[in-house]
């Protein structure tokens, strides 16, 4: 069933309730499982509620992968169950594929830690050569690949081409559009403690994004994960 099928405003509602779920849980000191699955038992529309875990990818396992574990068995079963309400579908859009595969390849990885991922090397190949307007769209539409253990080949070009994720960031910035420059951003923090060149300081940028605050609970849970990146939390940890 593709997730076009659902009424607009019920996921879109979802998805914020998700988002909000995730970003109390970034505040708990302590990861514990059962977020995502919470979220779904207490949905009065379980489609909606497990659309939602399509649409956010990746970052339903944020609090865990940022915790440095790997999403505990509750999750992952909600995950599964979201992926098979909504298998991926030919007519979706490049983005919604890699991250709903994103997602099945960290509960392999979950059953098998020393499993591989799926590299989604035919879209990294396809970004490869674009301009780095477009680049930097397509990656801020990505940007739930944007975590620690959810390696791709995304990422590699992420890393390869640092210098336009940062001319992103800027472009962001100028145009007053937050919510992109935080999503930029996280790929920026995540290259940046990979290795990749440092094009942009980054402090400033996360500064200027929390103080101008997030326009949803989406973009909160962006900022939050950007703020766990960030390379002055790296340092304080």
């Amino acid at each position: 069933m593709p997730l076009s099928n659902a009424p607009a405003a019920a996921y879109a509602a979802s998805v914020e309730s998700l988002a909000q779920c995730l970003h109390e849980a970034l505040l708990e000191p302590v990861h514990s499982d059962g977020v995502v699955a919470g979220h779904v038992r207490r949905a009065a529309d379980t489609k909606a509620a497990l659309a939602a875990v399509r649409v956010l990818g990746p970052d339903v396992f944020a609090p865990a992968l940022l915790a440095g574990v790997l999403p505990g068995p509750l999750d992952r079963e909600a995950v599964a169950e979201a992926l098979r309400a909504f298998p991926v579908g030919p007519g979706e859009p490049v983005e919604a594929i890699v991250l709903a595969e994103a997602q099945a390849a960290v509960i392999a990885r979950s059953d098998r830690p020393d499993a591989g991922t799926r590299q989604h090397r035919t879209e990294a190949t396809t970004l490869a050569d674009a301009d780095w307007v477009s680049f930097a769209q397509c990656l801020a539409r990505m940007s739930p690949l944007a975590l620690p253990r959810c390696e791709s080949a995304v990422a590699d070009l992420a890393r390869r081409r640092s210098l336009d994720v940062s001319r992103g960031v800027v472009r962001a910035m100028l145009r007053r559009d937050y919510p992109t420059a935080a999503r930029l951003a996280r790929w920026s923090a995540l290259v940046n403690g990979h290795g990749a060149a440092e094009a942009l300081r980054l402090e400033p940028v996360v500064a200027h994004v929390v103080q101008c605050g997030s326009s949803s609970a989406r973009m909160a849970l962006d900022v939050a994960v950007l703020q766990r990146l960030s390379p002055a939390r790296q340092e304080e940890g």
